[in-house]
C-alpha cells in the first residue's frame, strides 16, 4: 500500500561550520565532565557513576567526529579544487581548438 502523502523531493543538506559545531560539542562534553567529576562520591552513594562516565564517552567520541569532519572537510575542498582545475583546462584547451586570443607576446613569456 502506498501513502497518502505526496511525494516531495528532498532538500538540499544544510552546510555549516560543521568542524566548529563538533569541536564545540566535544568541549562542552568534556567541561560537563569535569563538572562532575568532583561530586563523583555523591554520585557513587546513589548508583549513578554513569552520569560521570558518560560526558567522558561523548568527549571521546567527539574526538574522532572531530577527526572525522575534518578529513570530510579537507575532501570536500580537494574535489572542489580538482573542479576548478579541470574546467580551467578544459577553458584553456575550448579556446586552443578555437584559434584562440593569445598573442605573440603570451606564448614567449
Amino acid at each position: 500500500m502506498e501513502k497518502w502523502t505526496p511525494k516531495h523531493e528532498a532538500p538540499e543538506p544544510l552546510e555549516g561550520p560543521v568542524v566548529s559545531t563538533v569541536v564545540g560539542g566535544t568541549i562542552l562534553w568534556f567541561v560537563l565532565f569535569l563538572a562532575q567529576l568532583p561530586f563523583y562520591g555523591w554520585f557513587a552513594d546513589r548508583g549513578h557513576t554513569w552520569w560521570v562516565w558518560t560526558p567522558l564517552a561523548g568527549a571521546a567520541l567527539g574526538l574522532i567526529g572531530i577527526w572525522y569532519v575534518r578529513g570530510r572537510e579537507a575532501a570536500i575542498r580537494r574535489h572542489a579544487d580538482r573542479a576548478e582545475a579541470k574546467d580551467a583546462a578544459g577553458a584553456e584547451a575550448a579556446d586552443g581548438a578555437l584559434g584562440g586570443t593569445s598573442t605573440e607576446a603570451d606564448r614567449t613569456a
